[in-house]
């Protein structure tokens, strides 16, 4: 079998490799990162060597800032403050208005809609020190029916770091879904509890992820926030910093687990 195999992969017509795009979060999706702990941050700090820095703006939007100087703005609806930052990526997704607009500054180099008419969107965008992908889902169409590849997962590959942005999720990942996400050390996960996917559902896929930190979002108060977390304690740490920005790499993730509640908080310049 050793011989044959490889003079089967030469003969044509036989399709049995695939052509898959590098990618370390799906290559490594069985190993486990080394856990320690995650630091406060500043947003106008520099962000330390191989780490990277996530901020927690307003619904479902975070900024993602690197070592390097990217920038990267999930569920970019046109505006994350009174400051001057223009984002090198922004990803964004259809489900509703709060997660997109139709009119994102011109200055902004990458534009990911996480959906496309009448087809899928596929992103693969390799910026060095920051790889951005995506895994599309299906959504709930306003006409009670579906809109095919609606919403997409991204995912951010940096400093050794694989997190995910599961947008406006409707419904659990298949197995392939699963499977071209990888590993997400971090997660950022709608927790309203019906709007995107049901509590018990979310609960299930977070578990299933085995994320070192998840990160609520699209919470609009405490009851279903703290329904989530009454959910993910057994299994998971709970930790809520009162701050809306955290530094986190590779050598600081928690030892357990962890829930990570973070306060939104739009950029706003300081007071004079």
């Amino acid at each position: 079998m050793r011989v044959l195999l490889p003079l089967l992969l030469l003969l044509p017509g036989l399709a049995i490799a695939q052509d898959r795009r590098p990618s370390h979060c799906i290559a490594l999706a069985d190993a486990a990162p080394g856990v320690h702990y995650v630091q406060k941050a500043n947003w106008q700090q520099p962000v330390p060597q191989n780490t990277v820095r996530l901020t927690y703006i307003d619904h479902a939007m975070f900024l993602l800032q690197t070592e390097g100087g990217l920038s990267a703005v999930t569920d970019y609806v046109g505006f994350i403050g009174g400051v001057e930052l223009t984002p090198d990526v922004v990803t964004m997704n259809h489900a509703h208005g709060s997660h997109w607009t139709a009119h994102p500054h011109p200055d902004i180099k990458h534009v990911l809609e996480g959906w496309k008419y009448g087809g899928k969107a596929d992103h693969h965008l390799d910026l060095g020190e920051m790889l951005v992908r995506n895994v599309p889902t299906d959504i709930r169409s306003r006409l009670g029916g579906v809109e095919q590849n609606g919403n997409s997962i991204f995912v951010f590959e940096v400093a050794g770091l694989c997190i995910g942005h599961l947008g406006h999720l409707h419904h659990e990942p298949d197995a392939a879904q699963y499977a071209a996400l990888g590993r997400l050390d971090v997660v950022m996960a709608a927790v309203d509890g019906g709007l995107s996917l049901d509590t018990p559902t979310m609960i299930r896929v977070l578990k299933r992820l085995k994320s070192s930190v998840v990160i609520p979002m699209h919470w609009f108060g405490r009851y279903s926030l703290d329904t989530f977390l009454s959910g993910m304690r057994d299994e998971f740490e709970v930790v809520e910093p009162d701050t809306s920005f955290i530094e986190i790499s590779a050598r600081t993730l928690p030892g357990r687990p962890t829930v990570m509640v973070l306060n939104p908080a739009y950029y706003n310049p300081p007071e004079e």
